[in-house]
């Protein structure tokens, strides 16, 4: 069974630092860090100033990781990504030089302005942790966590995230903006110097591989689980859906779950893990029909549909 006390303690600490860099955006923050516990990565779709690049630095600063950021651009190329063999003279060698991907916490600044087969070289990255260039697969330092921006709003000289790409996000996030009083803490801790200079480590990358492997433990009921087979299933039947979610989508939402639970201090994941996580996991797999969007419709509209259409089981353990 997984070590629920420690799991809090840690994981609470680093929520509590991040949010000296990032206000009021607690859940957020919750979900940036379950993704990394479950091993996934994190697709961020919010207007610029919000603070998504500050939230990446700060994660990566409060586990003690390194941090690359990468631009994406209409002219990078995937030797920029991954890393190129260059020439050594005095070897007459050629020798490899890594690219921004050899890293723990990587954001990937608009991603959507990059050219698809950019795009595409994070997938080796993103799902196998590990990098093949010129024939020779390497691997990446673990935990590899990506962050990825798209800004809804400048859509020019941008090029849509292929279904492929967008499946291997396990979740997108929305930040918005703050409230008032929020934006006066923000303007009040920056009076001096940014608060991302003062983060520390609280937790090290050997405790972020040990909670990997404790909320591996978290047990799932086997009803819970055919609860979030039923959601993913059901968006693949949905009238409003053209493509629905993978199986990944299922799997998705489990491990979700199991990291969302330890959080809040059980050993067990219940329905309402699986709900409150929905949105996040599903919505962004979902590409709607055509009619569909001419009606208004979503697909955060359609993930709620099924929420109130697919019965939630009643599980045997209670907190």
């Amino acid at each position: 069974m997984p070590d629920i006390a420690r799991v809090i303690e840690k994981t609470s600490a680093v929520v509590s630092e991040v949010e000296t860099v990032i206000v009021g955006k607690r859940q957020v923050v919750e979900r940036a860090l379950i993704a990394m516990l479950c091993q996934g990565h994190v697709l961020i779709e919010d207007i610029p100033g919000v603070g998504k690049t500050m939230l990446a630095k700060a994660l990566a600063k409060s586990v003690g990781g390194s941090y690359s950021r990468l631009q994406f651009t209409p002219d990078l190329l995937p030797a920029d990504v991954t890393g190129v063999s260059v020439f050594n003279q005095k070897t007459s060698e050629f020798e490899f030089r890594g690219g921004p991907v050899f890293t723990h916490v990587l954001l990937v600044d608009e991603i959507n302005r990059a050219t698809p087969r950019t795009q595409s070289s994070l997938l080796e990255c993103m799902e196998e942790y590990q990098v093949t260039v010129d024939g020779v697969t390497r691997r990446l330092p673990r935990p590899f966590f990506v962050i990825a921006t798209d800004n809804p709003v400048e859509y020019h000289g941008t090029f849509p995230l292929p279904e492929a790409q967008l499946d291997r996000f396990l979740m997108r996030l929305e930040m918005g903006y703050p409230t008032g009083e929020e934006e006066a803490t923000i303007i009040e801790r920056q009076r001096i110097e940014h608060p991302i200079e003062s983060v520390r480590a609280v937790v090290s990358i050997e405790d972020v591989l040990w909670l990997q492997e404790q909320i591996k433990q978290v047990y799932v009921e086997p009803s819970v689980r055919e609860y979030a087979i039923r959601l993913s299933v059901a968006t693949r039947s949905h009238p409003a859906v053209a493509l629905g979610a993978s199986p990944r989508g299922s799997l998705s939402l489990v491990r979700c779950g199991r990291a969302a639970a330890a959080m809040e201090g059980r050993e067990f994941v219940i329905p309402d893990e699986v709900k409150s996580l929905a949105q996040s996991v599903l919505a962004h797999r979902l590409i709607l029909r055509p009619e569909a969007r001419a009606r208004g419709a979503s697909p955060e509209s359609v993930v709620d549909d099924l929420l109130t259409s697919v019965p939630v089981p009643a599980t045997e353990r209670v907190t």
